[in-house]
């Protein structure tokens, strides 16, 4: 067992090594627990119990890596995320940020499990080729997805499958000459691999190999940017379509945004303006936007995107499109191109991106320009439907007023309550902004799903908001501008692409097409237009302020939201807006859309001190003993499926040697049903009166004889299993529930 244990520790920790490696700043506490949790069952005796444990040990590797805990979905769960997982890792760049992106952390839990498990099993049956195999391609595959330090990494792999088929032999003859053998052909391969006739890039390169070598036609993306919530899909080869040269910090690039609603769905309201200077609408752009020193500059090349419009990082202020043609720049940031956009397009853009501090956003005072307050834009909910700014005295009633009226809103009036109910007591806009997001993308219990179900007699946000729980982004930004502009805040949704991936060599940003996405753009006086992700699962924006990103300060937030410009009754309101009460855990971690502060514990970011594990031990712990008990009953009961008295007697007998055994009473296989029937008689003190002559003669008898005999026997057990139970204690019939003796397990 030793040799099983060391021999699959050194396995595990090269499978671990370089699985984790895939991630940025991964800690070597998770990897460890996932390989001691694997090797488990290799050190069980029995094929049964085995099983048993390595079960019970996948599903708590892998329930807690994917946060799911105990419910009666949670296979479905598992397999949902870890197959998002999988996708994502051709659509995110490596390494990857494993709070951004749990559900690819989770999939790493599971490959370094599997990997490990089956080396594991495979050293303890003393089967080396087996082994081997298991940890070249459990830590070989993983090697060749990020590269560095290969010569080194190649070596360690190189002696661990050595090791390993070394000490996995059934005979340990010669094993002390092996410690030398390894080393010298470890230092053999380290010095031919540093050869100049080895030691050439792309040597082998099996990651390229192209065995179709027509050349594709080239493609571009083109897409309808208006909401339709109809359900979508990727298509499953990515296509670049921008390469944009900016500062390495996250950038939304957005293309239009949608700032007017009709029939709860967002599209471009307005009309392309031809503008003179930087772009901005009057009265909406804050002094220090004018500040050119404040403004981002990117290089934008085109890859395979068909459209107009010019995609820029949010909010746009001045584009140079050098010698593409005339371009027409819109108050609202839209840059429109006559000619349209066409591959190898280089162009530049100057963007004021805000970065305020939550407390900085809690300050903004809802005291809002001509635009919104009097001209009431961007508080439009359906044509020519205005609703009061955010803070307009006895707002309450003229909202019902307007509910009342005839106006084609009525519909609406849920998603307004549900806004009431998780942001009404604001007592600023970011107060009510940050509580919608955080509540879509962690409290409220959505999930994301490119393909919803689609509702039926009811608008679609409002099915998604109070029933359906169930949408890709533009349900996300859609629902959560909706409820802000009931709110009187002004909003819009903003559509483009994510971040992207950031090359640090080249200074460039690949934006492909599974980066479409859409977001939700909110107006703060002395900001302007601030971006907010309300999509659980993405997050790339890099403000402080958002609880979609990675630098969101938690407790900073919290405090914001139980301060003055915050929540009424901050602390009652915690389980409307998904907050735990732990002072310790201001904003709520969610499996669906984690986003990191500084009171998170490092535990809770590689699922091992995830909330529910403590349940699913105590489910799993039921379940085992549900599973003992069903199969000790299918075997009881499949015994007396006969009318066969011979075997009727036999299973009488059997079925006394059972409970003895679960009890702790050795019972030989060769005693008779006088020795069982003392033995129930002096260990259980259950009388069985006539119990041995009864299963006599129904073994031996002559057939009418021993029918009769069975027919007393089967009431003379009975009558034993009544008196088995009134005499046993709980603790006691317990542990007979539990025992494996009975099934020849133990």
């Amino acid at each position: 067992m030793a040799r099983t244990f060391a021999l699959a520790a050194v396995a595990g920790s090269l499978i671990a090594w370089n699985w984790f490696r895939l991630e940025e700043g991964s800690s070597s506490g998770a990897g460890s627990l996932v390989v001691l949790l694997a090797i488990a069952p290799a050190l069980i005796q029995g094929f049964y119990r085995r099983i048993a444990v390595a079960v019970a040990a996948f599903l708590l590797a892998a329930g807690g890596a994917f946060q799911v805990g105990p419910s009666l979905d949670f296979p479905a769960k598992l397999a949902s995320r870890f197959w998002h997982g999988f996708l994502e890792f051709y659509d995110i760049g490596l390494p990857f940020d494993p709070h951004l992106h749990p559900w690819m952390h989770g999939t790493i839990v599971v490959a370094v499990f599997v990997f490990t498990l089956v080396c594991a099993i495979a050293i303890a049956g003393r089967e080396p080729q087996p082994a081997a195999l298991a940890l070249l391609f459990g830590a070989g595959w993983p090697a060749t997805l990020l590269t560095g330090n290969d010569i080194l990494r190649g070596a360690f792999l190189l002696a661990g499958v050595l090791v390993v088929l070394a000490g996995t032999r059934a005979t340990t003859r010669g094993l002390r000459y092996a410690p030398a053998a390894i080393a010298l052909v470890v230092l053999s391969a380290v010095a031919a691999s540093t050869s100049p006739a080895l030691a050439k890039h792309g040597f082998v390169d099996w990651q390229n190999w192209d065995f179709y070598t027509r050349p594709a036609k080239p493609v571009s993306v083109s897409y309808v940017w208006n909401s339709s919530y109809s359900g979508f899909s990727f298509p499953k080869k990515q296509t670049v379509v921008l390469k944009i040269k900016a500062p390495p910090r996250p950038h939304y690039w957005r293309v239009v945004p949608l700032d007017g609603v009709f029939g709860g769905r967002w599209q471009v309201a307005g009309t392309v303006q031809l503008v003179d200077g930087p772009v901005g609408e009057p009265g909406l752009v804050p002094a220090v936007a004018n500040v050119r020193q404040s403004w981002v500059e990117q290089k934008v090349t085109v890859e395979a995107l068909r459209d107009k419009f010019l995609p820029a990082a949010d909010s746009p202020m001045q584009f140079d499109a050098g010698n593409l043609g005339p371009i027409q720049d819109d108050p609202t940031g839209i840059a429109y191109l006559d000619r349209g956009l066409q591959r190898g397009d280089t162009y530049r853009v100057w963007s004021f991106e805000p970065q305020p501090s939550p407390a900085a956003l809690a300050r903004s005072r809802p005291v809002y320009p001509r635009p919104i307050s009097e001209q009431r834009e961007y508080l439009e909910v359906e044509k020519d439907v205005w609703v009061p700014p955010f803070g307009t005295p006895n707002r309450a009633k003229a909202m019902q007023r307007l509910f009342a009226s005839p106006y084609p809103i009525a519909a609406y009036r849920p998603l307004y309550e549900t806004a009431l109910q998780v942001a009404g007591g604001a007592k600023s806009p970011y107060a009510a902004t940050v509580a919608l997001e955080s509540w879509l993308r962690t409290g409220g219990g959505f999930v994301y799903n490119q393909h919803p179900p689609q509702p039926h007699g009811v608008p679609a946000l409002v099915y998604f908001v109070t029933r359906g729980k169930s949408g890709y982004c533009q349900h996300f930004a859609g629902a959560m501008a909706l409820m802000l502009r009931y709110l009187g805040i002004p909003a819009r949704v903003a559509a483009g692409f994510n971040s992207g991936t950031y090359d640090k060599g080249s200074g460039d940003w690949t934006v492909t097409d599974h980066n479409a996405h859409e977001w939700v753009d909110v107006w703060f006086r002395g900001w302007g237009w601030v971006p907010f992700d309300p999509t659980p699962g993405s997050g790339g924006l890099s403000g402080a302020y958002s609880s979609s990103s990675k630098a969101f300060d938690a407790a900073a937030a919290a405090v914001v939201l139980a301060g003055k410009n915050g929540l009424k009754q901050f602390e009652s309101r915690r389980p409307e807006l998904g907050l735990p009460g732990d002072p310790l855990h201001p904003l709520h971690l969610s499996a669906d859309a984690p986003f990191r502060g500084r009171p998170v514990r490092k535990a809770a970011s590689h699922g091992f001190g995830t909330p529910g594990i403590v349940e699913l031990l105590l489910l799993l712990l039921a379940g085992v003993v549900l599973a003992i008990a069903g199969a000790k009953m299918a075997v009881r009961r499949g015994r007396y499926l006969t009318r066969n008295p011979r075997r009727l007697a036999a299973a009488c007998h059997r079925e006394l040697r059972a409970i003895l055994l679960d009890q702790g009473i050795e019972v030989p296989a060769s005693a008779t049903p006088a020795e069982l029937a003392a033995l129930v008689e002096r260990k259980l003190e259950v009388g069985v009166p006539a119990l041995a002559p009864h299963m006599t003669a129904a073994r031996f008898a002559q057939p009418p004889a021993a029918r009769q005999a069975a027919r007393e026997l089967r009431r003379s057990m009975r009558a034993v299993r009544r008196g088995v139970r009134s005499e046993l204690t709980g603790v006691e019939r317990a542990r007979g529930l539990v025992s494996l003796r009975s099934l020849g397990l133990a």
